[in-house]
């Protein structure tokens, strides 16, 4: 017989209603594909902007993954489940570098909705993705200190460069604007495009397109393609499953498998309903309910 104590330990463990639903739903997707089940989900789309920089992508999640992966019987491969706005790059580097040392190549990205900037690259690190017609990768282009847009600097930088070139009068135009610029600014943002590139190129290559003759050609139109603003027009633009699958990424669709699909989107809006209703602003967690949950008060994370 179980002491106060015990009992009280146990519901404390459980959670509230919504980790118990969503939990649920976890073990219940890891059950349908016999794999291991992580969900990386922020509540950027719920929760205001001053928590910014824990809703991004960063050096914390570390700890939320190695939290989640403890104890997983690895060989089952990994099914890792997407929300997320994206966020610094090298945060975002050392989690695929992370994720592949536990998983090799045995990754697959579900997109139940939106993985965007460095949620893209997470994606890109993974043998396939999956996604369903409401979903949505976005450009990797990366973001300086989360807010400025480095291809979108470079190139509003170039383009008074060439008008000034050629008419000194949009001298006093261009000069309010590239005040705000720093010295090293524009330095700063060319080596975060190639290194989020370099990030992409060598994810792809090691993973997706592993041992194809022709990857070299088609990982390099993967990457230029959603880190060139001339076609991404902008930093928020999302592609669809089928934009992604023009870019050759290997895309199956969440729409093949119904069972699969509920279940997916069970997982979703039971994690969507948890941002609603309770002070999570992120889940870090695995099929069998160990999680790393950030709030927004108490801000320390809960495990």
């Amino acid at each position: 017989m179980q002491g106060g104590g015990d009992t009280l330990h146990q519901i404390n463990a459980s959670g509230s209603t919504f980790d118990i639903f969503r939990r649920g739903y976890e073990r219940e997707l890891s059950e349908k594909t016999g794999r291991n089940v992580i969900i990386y989900y922020s509540g950027w789309l719920q929760k205001p902007p001053q928590y910014g920089p824990a809703l991004a992508i960063n050096n914390d999640d570390k700890n939320g993954f190695m939290t989640a992966v403890h104890e997983l019987d690895r060989s089952k491969g990994l099914d890792l489940v997407l929300h997320t706005p994206g966020g610094d790059v090298a945060a975002t580097e050392s989690l695929i570098d992370y994720l592949r040392k536990m998983f090799d190549n045995d990754m697959r990205a579900v997109i139940p909705q939106m993985a965007m900037s460095g949620g893209t690259m997470l994606a890109c690190a993974c043998k396939e993705i999956v996604m369903g017609k409401q979903s949505s990768l976005g450009p990797i282009d990366p973001q300086l200190n989360g807010q400025i847009p480095a291809v979108g600097v470079i190139d509003e930088f170039n383009r008074a460069m060439n008008e000034i070139k050629h008419d000194k009068d949009k001298i006093p135009v261009w000069q309010p604007i590239l005040a705000k610029y720093t010295p090293t600014l524009i330095g700063q943002c060319e080596r975060a495009i190639a290194w989020s590139k370099e990030i992409c190129t060598n994810s792809l290559k090691s993973g997706m397109f592993r041992g194809e003759s022709d990857s070299d050609v088609t990982v390099k139109r993967i990457v230029d393609g959603p880190t060139d603003n001339d076609q991404t027009r902008s930093h928020n633009r999302q592609f669809s499953a089928d934009d992604c699958k023009k870019m050759n990424l290997k895309v199956t669709m969440l729409e093949d498998d119904h069972e699969f699909q509920d279940l997916v989107l069970s997982v979703h809006h039971s994690t969507l309903l948890t941002f609603n209703s309770t002070a999570a602003i992120k889940i870090i967690e695995n099929q069998a309910g160990k999680a790393h949950i950030v709030e927004s008060n108490p801000p320390a994370p809960r495990q």
